[in-house]
């Protein structure tokens, strides 16, 4: 009965480092709806559904916007027609936030093209220097 007292110890101890160190890392994720988000994908054995194969298999395809939260959870995304087969409802462990940069968007009335579809490249800043 000792021995097993002992394991048990061992066992809460273990329980509790374990916890400490997920509680860390941890960070509840939640979505709202018109939210945009990366759907995770992962290869299933004899089946593809999002048609994609191979070594170089990306964890991430397109991003989607969520049109209706299910519980605190669970969203329902809107897919392309193409992707009729998938299932609506995904959990929130298999989507990714879009972090949009305004700074990499580009406006296309700021690019003015010539009539020989040509512009002119203007600097806006030096960004390194070398002697």
């Amino acid at each position: 009965m000792e021995k097993m007292k002992i394991i048990k110890e061992w066992w809460k101890t273990d329980q509790s480092h374990q916890k400490s160190f997920s509680d860390v890392r941890h960070r509840d994720l939640e979505f709202k709806v018109d939210d945009w988000v990366f759907l995770k994908v992962s290869p299933m054995k004899g089946i593809m559904w999002f048609g994609k194969k191979g070594k170089l298999y990306p964890n991430y395809i397109r991003s989607y916007i969520i049109i209706h939260m299910i519980g605190q959870v669970a969203y329902r995304l809107e897919l392309q027609p193409a992707m009729s087969l998938v299932p609506l409802v995904f959990h929130v462990s298999i989507l990714k936030k879009v972090v949009i940069d305004s700074v990499l968007i580009v406006l296309v009335d700021a690019i003015e093209v010539n009539e020989e579809l040509t512009y002119e490249e203007i600097l806006i800043a030096i960004l390194d220097r070398q002697v």
